[in-house]
Order: C-alpha cells, then structure tokens, then sequence
C-alpha cells in the first residue's frame, strides 16, 4: 500500500545529493498519494534562473503543486526563515486542501533548520539601520568588524555576503551582543515538533558523477549560456546567486578564462565537490533516516 493514506495529513522528506532522482522520485509519489511539493533548492527559488537550477519544468511538475520554486527574482534576497515560512504556507495549503506534503531538495541545511529551529530576530529601529549602514559603506571592514567581535560566529560568514553581514550589524548595534551571545540567550524553536520520516536516495560515486555530467551536458544544450548572459545583463553580478555552481563558472568563461571544454569540466567537478559535501552533511545531521538506492526507494513508496 502506498506510504501515504489520506486519513489525515501526513509528511516526510527526501532528500540526496545533486542528480540523484529526488526530483523525479517526489513528482511520481506526489501524483501517486494526493500530495503537494516544498523544494528546498536555494537556485530552483529564484524565478529567470530555470536551466542553472535544473528545476522542474512546468510541463515536469505535472499539475502538482510546487512551493519553494519561483518564488523570487535573483536580486532578492532570502536566507532560511524563508524557507520556514514557505513550509508554513505549504502545510497550512496542504491540510486545507485534504493533501499531504512532500519535503524535498539538496539543501538540506534548510531541512535541518525546519527541524532543529533556528532564533528568532529582534525589531530592528530605524536609528540601527542607519549605523549598520554607514559600516556598510565598506561591506570587506564590516566583516572586519565583526570579526574582530565574534570570531567564531563570523568565520563561518563570507567576507562578500553583504545580506549576512547587514543581519549581523543589525543585531550588535540593536542588542549589543555578539550574534554567539544573542543565539545562546536565545535559543533556537523547532518548526517541524512531530516525527519526519526522511529518506536519502544513496548513489554510487561514478554513476553520480555520469549522472552530473549528463546533466551539465543537457543544461548546455539547454541555453545555460544565453540564461547566465541574461541575467548578467538583467540583475549585474553583485547578485548572490550569480556565484552559485552553473553561474560562476559561465561567468569566468564569458570573461575568456576558460574555454567551452573547460566550462563544462569544471561544473562537473564543482557539482561533484557539492555533492560530497551534501552526502557529509547528510550523514552528520540525520541519525534516523532511510537510505537506500533510488529503486529501493521507489518500490518503497510507491507500492500498491
């Protein structure tokens, strides 16, 4: 019998690393178990970036619906209470409309955030704002600042992420405490409070890495370039998303530092360093979970 009975509202969560069939795995058991989609993908999340994401097209998704894809432009920024939030939008969606939720994406930093909670942010006045903003007028020195403050916090905060930084500063001035000192005064409030059944889709090294070079092919041929051309045009470099995997390396071949052969080998080595960093975090952060090959999975879930 299918995983999913329609007594009352039910959720679980797939998750593995990049091309491994989670995409195609949630869509089949969502068609098959009256379910809705949350995709926790921090690139499927921006609307225009459709070939870099490899998000599902429309026609793919099948009348199912999708939360967390096209949700915002790729100048916006996000950071993970907007995935909280849209996981609050998907289940109250879901129970009012009789469905079940499936949980699904690569990031599961985002997964672990649902589950483990994360600290709720003071009001920020308007007289922070103001110095958090003349510090931003060096976002570099900023970081500095911070650092010099919170090492510990701020090392794990890229020197560039001026959207990071801004919280940071917001924070100091408007507490006078370090973001360690808040986070430990204020601790972090589990989202999801019940039992999640999640499941890991396991795959073999090489046939991953065929995998990711099948799907860096297809996104070439796709108009990868011609989309990152467009959004260079669109919304400039300055954009987070533009040093996403898929992104940054067309940028550096559109400058001429690489040539097309190099591109492309160097999306798949990256994709393939992204997914050993997916399987690390994984097996760190979910002690009680499935995993098993994606067959295995999908005559698990999808059995009548």
């Amino acid at each position: 019998m299918l995983l999913f009975q329609m007594t009352s509202f039910k959720q679980l969560a797939i998750i593995g690393s990049t091309a491994s069939g989670k995409t195609d795995l949630s869509i089949e058991l969502a068609k098959k178990s009256s379910a809705n989609i949350l995709s926790l993908d921090s690139l499927a999340l921006y609307k225009e970036i459709d070939i870099a994401s490899a998000k599902p097209t429309t026609e793919e998704r099948d009348n199912i619906k999708h939360y967390g894809i096209d949700e915002l432009l790729p100048n916006e920024p996000f950071d993970v209470t907007t995935f909280i939030q849209l996981y609050k939008k998907a289940k109250k969606e879901s129970i009012q409309e009789n469905k079940n939720l499936i949980i699904v994406g690569g990031t599961s930093f985002y997964l672990s955030s649902l589950l483990n909670g994360i600290s709720e942010l003071p009001k920020i006045s308007k007289r922070t704002k103001e110095i958090s903003n003349q510090h931003l007028q060096n976002v570099e020195e900023a970081h500095s600042f911070l650092h010099s403050l919170d090492p510990e916090y701020m090392s794990h905060v890229n020197t560039r992420d001026r959207y990071r930084i801004e919280k940071m500063l917001n924070l100091y001035f408007e507490t006078s405490l370090t973001p360690t000192e808040y986070f430990k005064k204020n601790p972090a409030k589990p989202t999801i409070t019940t039992d999640l059944p999640i499941y890991e889709i396991e795959v073999e090294r090489d046939i991953l890495r065929g995998r990711i070079e099948k799907r860096t092919q297809k996104m070439l041929e796709d108009g990868l370039i011609d989309e990152v051309f467009y959004l260079e045009k669109t919304y400039t470099r300055q954009a987070n998303c533009m040093k996403s995997i898929g992104i940054k390396e067309v940028l550096t071949y559109m400058d001429g530092r690489y040539n097309k052969n190099e591109m492309k080998e160097r999306i798949v080595i990256h994709t393939a360093q992204l997914a050993k960093r997916q399987r690390t975090f994984n097996r760190s952060q979910f002690q009680d979970k499935t995993l098993l090959p994606l067959e295995t999975l999908q005559k698990l879930l999808l059995k009548s």
